[in-house]
Formats: C-alpha cells, sequence, structure tokens
C-alpha cells in the first residue's frame, strides 16, 4: 500500500515508517511544526482492493452497512467524548479484509471508506485534527491496518487488546456491582419522580432480583415538563424526593444500591448557578434558549462539577452516578475563540482533567463506586473512568438494542456492558415482551417498567428470564462472544465459556451445538429451529415464562424442533 498525507500547517513536516508486525501492517506518523502552533488538518490517504469487500462496520454503524462512494464515504467520527477510530470492511463470508485503526483516540478524527468507481477500489483515508486541539510542536500517531482474512471479530478483538495494551488505555476496576441486573427508573416514571413510588418499586424489584435502582432525570425539579432548563444546581426536589439521604437508606435498608443522574454538560436558564457561569459556556450546545453546555476548560467549572458529584456521594451514601450526555461537550463557533482565562485550550483535555478527577475524588470514598455512560462516550480512553457503558436509547426497540449490546461487547473488552432500559406495552403478548429480554441477554439488564403493575403473566416471564440471567450470568458476560451476519444486524449470536454456550437466534435458525452444555433461545419471528451436532443429548423446551413444555433426547445430528416464540431449549440435560 503506498500512502500519501495530504494538507496540514504551512512548512510542515511528516515523517512516516512502516512495518509489519505478526501480519499487521503499523505506520508510524510524525508531524513537525516549525514553532508551537493549533495542527490543522491533514488526511492520510491510501487504496485498497475491493475484491470480496462486501460491508462496512464501525462501532456507531446504523443500519445501513454498504460500501458507499468515495465522493460519500462512510466515516467514524472519533474523539476522547465520542466513539473510537475503527473502521472495518467486511467480506461476504463475515472475514476481514481491511480493518484501520489509529493509536490516539483522544484527537478528533475521522476514518473513511469509499469505493472508487474507475477501478474498483477502496479510498481509505483518515482525517487528523477535525476539531482545533491544543498548540503542538510535535504530534505522533500509529496507524494499525490488519487485512488477516479472521473472523470480523476476532480482528476488532485484537484491535481492543492493542489498545488497552500497547497504547495503555487501561479501563476503570469494574466492581461486581456494576454486573448485575438494575431497575432504571426513566421509563417507567420519567419525571414524575415520588419518593414513595419509589420505594414501592424497589421493594417489588429487589423480590425480582434487581439490585441497583437508578433514579433518573427529575428528582432535581418539580417542573416535568422534560428539557433541561432546571439542571445546574443539583438540589433536591423534596416535594418529590423528600430528605435524599433519608430516601437512599430507606433504599439500601430493602437491600438495593442506588445510583443517580446528572447530565454533565447542562446548565439551564433557571438554575441560581446561571448567573455565574453563563460567560463560561459552549456555543452551539444545548438548545441554546434554555440551557447550555457548561465550557471544562474553565477551572471553575470543572472544580463545580467534581464538587457536586464529590458532595452528593458522600452526603447522601449514594454508590453510584449516571453521568450523562458527556459526548454534548462540543466544540464549534464562538467557543473556538481563544480565551486566556481557561487553563486549557483543548477540549479533550479538559475533558481528561474532570473526568480524571471525578474518578479520583469518587474512588477515594468509594473504590467500588458504580459510574454509568451511554453510547457515544464509550471509546478505550473514555472506558478509564466509567464502569459501565449503556446503549442508547431506544426505547421498545430490540433491533437496536440487539446490535447496540453485540457493537459494545466486540469494542469494551471487560468493561460491564448494559443494554438500553427495556420496556413494553403492558397490553403487548408475553412472547412479544420477552423479546426485549431476549434482545438484551449479552449485557446486564437494565430494566424500565413499573414492576408492581405488570401482569401477571409478564411478571413471571420478568421473573424467569432475569432468574436464568443470573444463572448463566458468566456465559453471557465473560464468555467469547461471537456474532454472525453483522450486515444484517446479527442473525445468531453465541457466547461460549468452557464447556458451556448460549445461543440466540434472531433470523438464523441453525444452532450448531459445540458444548457439553448449551441453551438455545428462539428470538424468532418463528417456532422452529434446527439443531445440529447434538444427537443423544437430552433435551428441555421452555416457554418465555419457564414452564416446560417438550424434552426428550435428539435421535440425529440434524434435527428439527419446535420452541416456542422467545423461549429456549436447554441442551445436555
Amino acid at each position: 500500500m503506498d500512502f500519501e498525507i495530504i494538507g496540514g500547517n504551512k512548512n510542515a513536516e511528516f515523517k512516516t515508517n512502516k512495518r509489519t508486525e505478526n501480519g499487521i501492517l503499523f505506520l508510524d506518523i510524525k508531524m513537525i511544526l516549525e514553532k508551537e502552533a493549533v495542527p490543522e488538518k491533514f488526511t492520510l490517504r491510501w487504496y485498497f482492493s475491493a475484491a470480496d469487500c462486501a460491508f462496512t462496520w464501525n462501532p456507531s454503524m446504523g443500519d445501513i452497512h454498504g460500501l458507499y462512494f468515495d465522493w460519500s464515504k462512510k466515516t467514524v467520527k472519533s474523539r476522547l467524548a465520542s466513539w473510537m477510530p475503527l473502521q472495518q470492511i467486511i467480506s461476504r463470508k463475515g472475514k476481514n479484509k481491511l480493518l484501520i485503526a489509529v493509536s490516539d483516540v483522544d484527537t478528533p478524527m475521522e476514518i473513511g471508506t469509499g469505493v472508487r468507481e474507475e477501478d474498483a477500489t477502496l479510498e481509505c483515508e483518515i482525517v487528523f485534527f477535525t476539531l482545533p486541539t491544543s498548540p503542538k510542536k510535535e504530534y505522533s500517531a500509529t496507524v494499525r491496518i490488519d487485512t488477516r482474512a479472521l473472523d470480523y471479530y476476532d480482528s476488532i478483538y485484537d484491535t481492543g487488546d492493542w489498545w488497552e495494551n500497547a497504547c495503555g488505555y487501561t479501563p476503570a476496576f469494574v466492581p461486581e456491582g456494576a454486573k448485575m441486573p438494575m431497575d432504571s427508573l426513566w421509563y417507567s416514571f420519567h419525571q414524575n419522580l415520588d419518593k414513595d413510588e419509589i420505594l414501592k418499586e424497589c421493594r417489588a424489584s429487589k423480590e425480582l432480583g434487581l439490585s441497583t435502582v437508578i433514579i433518573d432525570d427529575g428528582w432535581q425539579t418539580d417542573d416535568n415538563n422534560r428539557g433541561y432548563a432546571y439542571c445546574g444546581d443539583w438540589l433536591v426536589a423534596p416535594g418529590k424526593m423528600g430528605d435524599m439521604a433519608e430516601l437512599v437508606e430507606n433504599i439500601h435498608s430493602i437491600g438495593m444500591r442506588v445510583m443517580l443522574w446528572y447530565s454533565v454538560p447542562f446548565m439551564g436558564i433557571y438554575c441560581d448557578k446561571y448567573e455565574e457561569f453563563k460567560e463560561m459556556l459552549l456555543d452551539g450546545c444545548g438548545d441554546e434558549k434554555t440551557f447550555f453546555a457548561l465550557d471544562p476548560r474553565y477551572k471553575r467549572v470543572r472544580e463545580y462539577l467534581v464538587s457536586v458529584y464529590e458532595k452528593a456521594v458522600k452526603e447522601w451514601g449514594l454508590d453510584g452516578l449516571k453521568l450523562d450526555f458527556i459526548d454534548s461537550f462540543v466544540l464549534k463557533g464562538k467557543a473556538l475563540d481563544y480565551d486566556e482565562n481557561r487553563d486549557y485550550q483543548s477540549l479533550e483535555d479538559a475533558i481528561h482533567a474532570l473526568m480524571g478527577k471525578v474518578k479520583e475524588r469518587l474512588t477515594a470514598i468509594n473504590p467500588e463506586i458504580l459510574i454509568e455512560f451511554r453510547q457515544s462516550y464509550v471509546g478505550p480512553s473514555i472506558r478509564k473512568y466509567g464502569n459501565m457503558l449503556r446503549v442508547g436509547d431506544c426505547p421498545c426497540d430490540i433491533l437496536k438494542n440487539r446490535f447496540n449490546v453485540v457493537n459494545l461487547r466486540l469494542t469494551s473488552g471487560k468493561t460491564a456492558v448494559h443494554s438500553d432500559m427495556i420496556m413494553w406495552n403492558v397490553e403487548d403478548s408475553v412472547e412479544n415482551a420477552a423479546l426485549q429480554f431476549t434482545s438484551i441477554l449479552y449485557s446486564v439488564p437494565q430494566i424500565s417498567v413499573r414492576v408492581d403493575k405488570l401482569p401477571e403473566k409478564h411478571y413471571k416471564m420478568l421473573s424467569f428470564y432475569l432468574g436464568f440471567w443470573k444463572e448463566w450470568r458468566d456465559v453471557l458476560l465473560d464468555g467469547k462472544l461471537t456474532a454472525t451476519n453483522p450486515e444484517c444486524e446479527y442473525s445468531l449470536v453465541c457466547a461460549t465459556l468452557g464447556d458451556k454456550s448460549v445461543f440466540t437466534a434472531y433470523s438464523d435458525r441453525i444452532i450448531s451445538v459445540n458444548t457439553k452444555k448449551c441453551v438455545a433461545v428462539n428470538a424468532t419471528d418463528g417456532e422452529l429451529l434446527v439443531i445440529k451436532n447434538a444427537k443423544n443429548k437430552g433435551y428441555k423446551v421452555l416457554d418465555c415464562t419457564g414452564e416446560a413444555v417438550a424434552s426428550g433426547a435428539f435421535e440425529s445430528n440434524l434435527q428439527e424442533l419446535s420452541v416456542p416464540t422467545a423461549g429456549m431449549v436447554i441442551i445436555g440435560e
């Protein structure tokens, strides 16, 4: 591959070095400026044969996985607080053809690929410094290009290991509490919080085996009209919550941990603190009428936010924080202008400083503090500060929850991956309700329905699936995850650990048994699975509420089996 560098600062000198290790090409890039300056955009470009290239994958991928055009490339936009610099081209059979990654995961950049019509090649490029950073005299990064014909997910896993080990992005410690099912109150309560109803919900949740409650937006305001105009002071709305320390103590007595939501950047115009910080805001962030994003490049902003969280954990006895909207720290407009009152000019450096202090001060209080982040701030660098990564909001959407759970699992190492909170209409069938759970089996479940108000069958289903998830948690969370057909949002997903495996059939109905004990969950639109390699093994079929509907032993190595929608077959009984 021949590389060219385009653009950059006037008179910038670029040095490159190509090397190959274990079949992977590494390109070391060094930029040297005449004098310290803010780096300007520069592009690294090369071409790659499109032979047997069928699909595109990146962590921010939506539901279209085509190859795109060179004049309108498919890109991943990456910076510290959003996604990661990784893009992959996959063959028709699910093998890696080209995986591009960059060692520097903090600097704003874009990776793009697209087909050049003239010669059926892929034009590949990385654009560095897509947003201004702090002034530099030198800059170095390594581009990792993997063309090995591995299963696509193995190439992604290898890249994650490279970031953690060779590049030094060591993720935060994950306490046991981060890997246990939780009750989030957002979809079930929204801002209509009430301390007595919260306690009632916690008692019902604890009986189901949920171990933590996440109290979401609304605890800080009596206004229930959504939006963030009242965010910023972070004082308890006593009419809803009473005394927060007392409420937390009461929830602890039930046997549940308590996490509290904060929108990290947002400052609303109806907050008392707005006047103090109105000159320290980021331009173009928020709705620009009722709320804005604070600028963490000011030391006063960072110290204020850290002190808010520290005080809450200390005085209220919280077990964790849901730190939301970190990806809303965005640099544009007037915020690009220089201000000598800032102690950081780089937004990415300021976010590092903020989150580093948050982690330092909170872990000093509680080494097992729970910190939840949400897509899109899920990359290798931000994982140093949070131990729970949640799928972005997708209420009732089994498809988005499913493919985003898998996407996060592929790129998050041992960090606890959480589903978006599952919810459903209680008038729906119990099977359809159960499909919400089958879509998120390979993550830590977050539940957001009023448990104490569920119909009997729905309650039984949820109880069964939570019990099943806990029994198989080590396989589901710690087993190697394989997922076929990413271009179809994963038709079959499997986790394997030792002599156990769990398959979930989403559209592919063929289960090839590969361990001594195996579970196959039917999340397809029919009631038929095809089981391979299980001759003479016993089986039991359960419906979505855990009731046994059939049992026996397989008579051949290829056998059709009737399995109810959202039910499962346990093989090796």
